[in-house]
């Protein structure tokens, strides 16, 4: 059964740095490119960044450009998403999922970021 498990979320002052996960089972990860997701309360679920399979090319929204980093561990089958000086606008449901809709799995339950004072 093809899943992702994400993790790695919490509360997190402005400012301060969150290192999410995105765990594959049933497919290897690195056939595929893959990327992160996000949902804010009352908003529509927006790509944040992408990493392509083999190469590694990485693409970012503007808003997160120069803060967040997306890689992956091939061995363990894992992507990450660290953010960095996190601000209140980052706040949401991160998910990841195939960069490709035509290929995405179910959505997980997302792994919570909230950035408050």
């Amino acid at each position: 059964q093809l899943q992702l498990v994400e993790s790695g979320g919490g509360l997190v002052q402005p400012g301060g740095s969150l290192r999410l996960s995105c765990a594959a089972s049933g497919f290897t990860l690195d056939n595929y490119a893959i990327g992160w997701f996000r949902q804010a309360p009352g908003k529509e679920r927006e790509g944040v960044s992408c990493i392509t399979s083999s190469i590694d090319i990485t693409e970012y929204v503007e808003s997160v450009e120069g803060r967040f980093i997306i890689s992956r561990d091939n061995a363990k089958n894992t992507m990450y998403l660290q953010m960095n000086n996190l601000i209140p606008e980052d706040t949401a449901v991160y998910y990841c999922n195939a960069a490709d809709p035509r290929l995405r799995t179910n959505w997980g339950q997302g792994t919570q970021v909230t950035v408050s004072s």
